[in-house]
């Protein structure tokens, strides 16, 4: 089990963030790198749950699956537009310090 959070990136959001967080150490996939680009909503979740992964996302889909699927490795959300790529980093930085796998699973946090 790991012991640090690993972020997995919806499509919607920028690889650039992905290689800023990556470069301070943190465990980060995007979609492209997964080999799902254009994937449904669905097989994203699949990976993210088969790879412990928190789903960074502005997609609401992934709220209603929360609610379908109580049970997953953990959801970052945020609204489309609300924030700066820079936001979202120090966001994404800030949870990973502050909480463990076991912290974020089955919950949704927003920044």
């Amino acid at each position: 089990m790991a012991t640090a959070i690993r972020f997995h990136l919806d499509e919607h959001l920028s690889p650039d963030i992905a290689n800023a967080l990556g470069r301070s150490g943190i465990d980060i996939t995007t979609t492209v790198q997964a080999g799902l680009r254009t994937a449904p909503d669905a097989t994203q979740w699949d990976y993210a749950q088969r790879e412990s992964r928190v789903i960074v996302t502005c997609d609401t889909d992934f709220l209603l699956m929360h609610k379908a699927t109580p049970i997953h490795s953990g959801i970052v959300f945020f609204a489309k537009g609300s924030l700066t790529m820079r936001e979202i980093i120090e966001g994404l930085t800030l949870i990973h310090g502050a909480m463990s796998p076991d912290e974020i699973r089955n919950r949704i946090e927003f920044l």
